[in-house]
């Protein structure tokens, strides 16, 4: 059984925003340290942003109408990092929190939903979420039509209670509601997005599920704010085996889209 939502759902935009955001401070800083909270819904989209990087609003704006259009409130507060949290990666590459992860291989069930979501996304792209529970599959698409839908999966519920429009003008949208979506049976603790590589949220998340496809087998890892080696590896090396993930995807925003099942 698992749901796949697709990049427009209003909790995947707000995941993108946050994710775009970690990019600006990429930009800036090789190791920025960044998280990012977004809440969109109804004409507003509101941001808090902790920062090493100091924005320029008017580029978080320009981030914000890209992905949402700009026909809406934007509303951005950002503060500097604490000191007593900033000296915790002072001499060198430590966790920058505390945490439980485990990683879990992706099931051909997983893929297959996925790629669904995917095809019907690349001629609908608006909001949808889909579900597959072994023979039933049910396809929650906006903006399309019964027998439109109907193609890509013949046996499928379709809109089961109608028509819909979607989006954030429906729904309001909050960045890391939809784990489950992006990391399936690995789902834990802590969020993958609007936060930067130091943080274990992120890295761990990703090593572990990256070792959990590499050997076909449950990861599970934990790990203290400090910490500077996670899995018998030093923690930086898992960083950068989580920065090269990244950088081979496009970016935070373009992780953020689909999450770790793609």
């Amino acid at each position: 059984m698992y749901e796949k939502v697709n990049p427009s759902h209003p909790d995947k935009v707000a995941d993108r925003i946050a994710g775009a955001i970690v990019d600006l401070a990429y930009r800036v800083q090789e190791n920025p340290k960044v998280a990012v909270e977004v809440l969109i819904g109804h004409g507003r989209c509101y941001i808090i942003a902790e920062s090493s990087v100091e924005f320029d609003p008017e580029e978080i704006f320009r981030v914000v109408y890209r992905i949402m259009g700009d026909n809406l409130e934007v509303g951005f507060v950002q503060t500097a990092q604490d000191e007593h949290l900033s000296e915790n990666q002072a001499l060198g590459v430590r966790c920058g929190d505390n945490g439980i992860f485990k990683g879990v291989p992706v099931t051909n069930e997983q893929m297959k939903l996925t790629s669904l979501a995917k095809i019907i996304y690349s001629k609908h792209p608006s909001d949808g979420k889909y579900i597959i529970d072994g023979d039933r599959v049910i396809i929650c698409q906006s903006n399309a039509s019964d027998m439109e839908l109907k193609r890509f999966w013949s046996s499928a519920e379709i809109n089961p209670i109608g028509p819909w429009t979607g989006g954030p003008d429906v729904d309001s949208g909050a960045t890391n509601r939809k784990l489950g979506s992006d990391m399936a049976d690995s789902v834990t603790g802590g969020g993958l997005h609007g936060k930067d590589l130091s943080k274990a949220d992120v890295s761990v998340n990703i090593y572990a599920w990256l070792k959990a496809q590499r050997t076909g087998k449950t990861v599970e890892l934990s790990c203290a704010i400090g910490d500077s080696e996670v899995d018998g590896k030093p923690y930086a090396e898992i960083v950068e085996i989580a920065r090269d993930y990244i950088n081979g995807l496009g970016g935070f925003e373009k992780f953020a889209e689909w999450g770790l099942i793609r």
